[in-house]
């Protein structure tokens, strides 16, 4: 019984890490292809390093389901099923809490750029491309806003 619960939380496990969206300056999503952006010439004032975090509760959601379902498969009577069931759901979901924060921890940089137009602007993508203060680069903004170098 405790290895058939096991697998069943498998899928569950696989499915907080799918959760972690990409946020690089070179990372597209299929709807974002296709679609005219504006762009800005711009110059790197500053850069900082910062950790993106996921702002969804699907880990609690997913972690409470499982082990809800893991809690009832305790052996015995009814109302020790129901115990475990309630005592696992909220076990796992504090777990698929902590589990989701961490899996969806993502590196990244905060650029606070000039544009030539004179504004100052801050925009905060993941760490694929670094770009270091004084480098000329671009602000692409639209939908989405990011950073690239000036090639």
């Amino acid at each position: 019984m405790k290895i058939s619960a096991l697998s069943a939380l498998l899928p569950f496990a696989l499915a907080l890490n799918a959760c972690t969206s990409n946020i690089g300056a070179d990372q597209y999503a299929v709807s974002g292809t296709g679609q005219v952006n504006q762009a800005l010439p711009c110059t790197v004032l500053n850069v900082r390093q910062v950790v993106v975090q996921s702002e969804n509760n699907a880990g609690m959601m997913v972690g409470g389901a499982a082990g809800g379902v893991a809690g009832t498969l305790l052996g015995g009577n009814d109302t020790t099923r129901i115990l475990g069931g309630i005592g696992g759901a909220v076990l796992g979901g504090l777990a698929g809490d902590v589990a989701q924060g961490q899996l969806s921890k993502q590196g990244g940089f905060e650029y606070i750029v000039k544009t030539s137009n004179g504004n100052v602007v801050t925009v905060t993508q993941g760490n694929d491309v670094l770009m270091t203060p004084g480098e000329k680069c671009y602000l692409l903004y639209g939908n989405k806003a990011r950073v690239i170098p000036a090639n």
